[in-house]
């Protein structure tokens, strides 16, 4: 059975509280995580690059010189590929890079990110600051030992305080338990996550 420490803010522990078997204790299935990975870094593409064909360019509707007799090669356009401001060939075009995924892949993904980073998980009592100033947040990493740490803050509600307290720290994503998704909680050195948030996230796994 999975355990893991509960901490407060000070990073003392308080108890082990025992991790839901079938959410942290399947065996990660890679191939459906490596998919469900490539498909969310394919909808961050925006696909809006874009050239001119050889038609699309302007000018090029005289042929700049006769066809045979200059001891020039033969050519139709001055828009041609080859020639400087011509069009390009097979260049990109807009185009959607979104890609699908049933909804059971989607959530075995997810349950396969989380239980393979089980061991990057920071369990807290709660996590409320009484200021919106970053020094609360900063000490609250610094107690943990997570300074310098690409480090994904998961908590139940959002909470004003806590937005404007993590949000110029550069290695701090924080997001609320019903948006985790497989790309943060890969990308992430660690997890530091609320008990409330924590058993929400269990409850939809499970």
């Amino acid at each position: 059975m999975t355990k893991v420490a509960l901490l407060n803010t000070k990073g003392e522990k308080i108890e082990d509280i025992k991790l839901n078997e079938e959410v942290f204790g399947i065996e990660p299935n890679n191939k459906v995580l490596y998919d469900a990975i490539i498909l969310s870094r394919a909808s961050l593409r925006q696909g809006t690059h874009s050239t001119k064909t050889r038609s699309e360019v302007s000018g090029g509707g005289r042929k700049p010189w006769r066809q045979k007799g200059t001891g020039h090669a033969r050519q139709g356009s001055i828009r041609a590929v080859q020639w400087r401001g011509g069009g390009i060939a097979f260049g990109p075009v807009p185009r959607d890079y979104s890609k699908k995924m049933n909804r059971k892949e989607r959530r075995l993904a997810l349950k396969s990110a989380v239980a393979s980073k089980v061991q990057d998980f920071v369990v807290l009592d709660e996590l409320k600051f009484a200021t919106p100033k970053t020094k609360e947040m900063v000490n609250v990493l610094n107690s943990l030992k997570l300074t310098d740490v690409n480090t994904l803050v998961i908590v139940k509600e959002l909470d004003e305080n806590i937005i404007l307290a993590s949000r110029n720290i550069p290695n701090v994503l924080l997001i609320e338990a019903q948006e985790i998704n497989v790309l943060d909680l890969v990308a992430a050195n660690k997890i530091l996550v609320t008990k409330e948030a924590l058993s929400a996230i269990e409850e939809v796994l499970k």
